[in-house]
């Protein structure tokens, strides 16, 4: 299936790096724009309004980091982040600041390709149900138009995949969510084994709506399995999909 013509920005400060990019995006139908430095970066994400950025850790006046640390302030644009080290730190603290996906150099045409495909998707596929503001409780509810959460009387943007996510949860509230499942229909089945990222976004979660995150009133874990909302309605059970299933 042909993509759209979404707008990538591509940066890296090595125009070989920029021209294979540039060139197996154009291929799969992207329209592609470069920049060669986080300034450049982020003049252009302004003014050009990018619907993806492709954006590399490491780059002169500003590095990746530094680059997405500032456009978070302004702009919630997905960003896919490239480094030549496969350490977890450096991911988690891309994930930290904001990025919503990481790809390890060298890598492959087809991988990148398949990462964008999946952030976009995210970004783009957020449901919308009938009804414009769901409530929780007495202190949290949920504006399913807006991506926004009403936490004691405050609107709080989320993150496109932050949104999903709880869109998720609450959707089977009551019963364990596998991390598997939610890495599934979240991020794409070819993220499954991407906990941490799970784990991050959970945080994320948990700091914008919980009164107290280390003790979560909402989101719970139930320990290497996943992840479960809790249900306020009455007399209903915690349950799991696999165990409703073995039932049936």
């Amino acid at each position: 299936m042909p993509a759209g013509r979404e707008l990538i920005l591509v940066v890296d400060d090595e125009p070989r790096m920029t021209r294979f990019i540039r060139m197996n995006l154009e291929l799969d139908g992207y329209r592609v724009i470069e920049a060669h430095d986080g300034l450049e970066a982020l003049d252009k994400a302004r003014t050009q309004l990018p619907d993806l950025i492709i954006l590399d850790v490491m780059m002169p006046e500003l590095d990746g980091f530094e680059t997405l640390e500032v456009l978070r302030e302004a702009s919630s644009v997905p960003v896919i982040m490239l480094t030549v080290r496969s350490d977890e730190e450096d991911k988690v603290h891309g994930l930290e600041l904001g990025a919503d996906d990481y790809v390890t150099k060298p890598f492959g045409a087809r991988e990148l390709a398949s990462r964008v495909k999946a952030v976009l998707r995210r970004t783009k596929n957020l449901a919308k149900p009938e009804q414009a503001v769901l409530r929780i409780d007495d202190r949290l509810s949920v504006d399913t138009n807006a991506h926004s959460v009403i936490v004691a009387g405050e609107r709080i943007k989320l993150r496109p995949t932050e949104f999903l996510l709880l869109h998720h949860l609450i959707e089977n509230a009551g019963w364990v969510m596998p991390h598997e499942t939610l890495l599934a229909k979240v991020w794409g089945y070819e993220y499954r084994q991407e906990v941490q990222n799970l784990r991050v976004y959970i945080g994320y979660l948990r700091q914008k709506i919980e009164p107290d995150p280390s003790n979560p009133r909402y989101i719970f874990t139930e320990r290497g399995v996943g992840y479960r909302f809790v249900d306020f309605r009455k007399g209903r059970e915690t349950r799991s999909p696999e165990t409703d299933k073995e039932r049936a």
